[in-house]
């Protein structure tokens, strides 16, 4: 199948074209040398498609409440409204047969091919009391064979796990490392000669960065030191002006390596619905207030965020530029899952996803694979 586009402008993520023609060959995109008479018209800007590496919920799904592929089928769409064409739904720390549940889920998914759905995120449920924030403290626990017998499974797409590296060994990191398993660091109350021992096993992610780990001070760097200094490792920002001040977010962007800060959304069940409120862990809810989720013991609980308003407050409020912004939304996340080879540009032979932006930056078509799945 070939089907043709051309756009009055595209972001290839070096550049922004003009007058681009394009044809998708199986799900590639390849330039065309010379304009096309029967080419579909594409208005707007077009970028490359925004991967969002930690993805709770959206559409009124929750993946902690419903493990299944019908589930990750309403996240993934969701999100797709919002310019995500590829996601690591997460699932926040919970029992092992929920964990279970959610990896037979992700393995059916990734065997049918559902369109955005890269693998599976646990964000716990190894973390520090501490720094626990709303995860249900009843479930975390220390790292054992049940466990491991989820993260080695091949079956699973990519694999990404957030724990605290106070909680889990060195030789444990290497383990998972070696089971192919991206760690990132988060939820964590370890000081910064534990967290660089983490760095050294392998784990090369922070998961959002500032909230729910040790902070930076003058004589101890903490875990938000490590993560800005390192240059081996990526950080997560949720911009949605609750979790972040605007300097803080400004500070970290322009602190840390080029090419290593990712946005991600942190999204629950409300994005993309009128839903005010849904079922937590302990008899809790978590109740909306126009863009801000708080759990009704108090604490921030993931996000409303999408991904297409993480680009544009990343531009408006923070002052960063487009081009930056939309690298921070796809590039660097797809190099950081060692997709870059396929994903995050759009340059020949990369996968044809990506999305058509209108002048606020709002989403009007997403593509993934050359296949058309949201038109506003």
């Amino acid at each position: 199948m070939k089907n043709t586009f051309h756009a009055a402008r595209l972001f290839d993520s070096q550049q922004i074209l003009s007058d681009v023609t394009f044809e998708i060959v199986n799900g590639k995109l390849s330039f065309c040398d010379a304009p096309v008479a029967q080419a579909t018209p594409l208005s707007g800007l077009v970028v490359p498609g925004f991967i969002d590496v930690q993805v709770n919920g959206g559409g009124g799904a929750f993946f902690n409440a419903q493990q299944s592929v019908t589930c990750l089928e309403s996240i993934a769409a969701a999100h797709a409204k919002f310019g995500s064409t590829a996601l690591m739904p997460t699932l926040i720390t919970d029992d092992i047969q929920v964990m279970q549940r959610a990896a037979q889920a992700t393995a059916k998914a990734i065997a049918s091919h559902v369109p955005g759905v890269l693998g599976i995120h646990f964000e716990g449920p190894h973390l520090s009391l501490p720094k626990k924030g709303t995860h249900s403290e009843q479930f975390i626990r220390p790292i054992t064979a049940a466990e491991f017998a989820i993260y080695e499974r091949d079956d699973l797409g990519l694999k990404m796990v957030t724990l605290a590296p106070e909680n889990v060994s060195v030789a444990d990191i290497r383990k998972l490392v070696e089971m192919k398993v991206k760690v990132s660091l988060g939820h964590t109350n370890a000081d910064y000669a534990t967290t660089m021992a983490a760095l050294d096993a392998g784990a090369d992610g922070f998961t959002h960065l500032f909230n729910a780990m040790s902070p930076f001070t003058s004589r101890e760097p903490g875990v938000v030191g490590a993560a800005l200094l390192d240059d081996r490792s990526w950080c997560g920002l949720i911009v949605d002006g609750h979790h972040l001040h605007p300097d803080s977010a400004r500070l970290a962007i322009r602190s840390k390596q080029l090419g290593k800060m990712m946005l991600v959304t942190d999204a629950m069940p409300p994005v993309g619905t009128e839903q005010t409120e849904f079922d937590f862990f302990d008899g809790r809810k978590v109740y909306r207030t126009g863009d801000r989720l708080n759990s009704s013991t108090g604490e921030l609980a993931g996000s409303v965020l999408d991904m297409a308003s993480a680009v544009r407050n990343t531009v408006q409020t923070l002052g960063v530029s487009l081009e930056e912004s939309v690298r921070m939304a796809s590039l660097y996340p797809a190099q950081y899952l060692g997709l870059g080879a396929s994903k995050g540009r759009l340059q020949n032979n990369y996968d044809a996803d990506f999305v058509v932006l209108n002048d606020k930056l709002e989403v009007q078509q997403t593509f993934i694979g050359g296949n058309q799945v949201h038109y506003f």
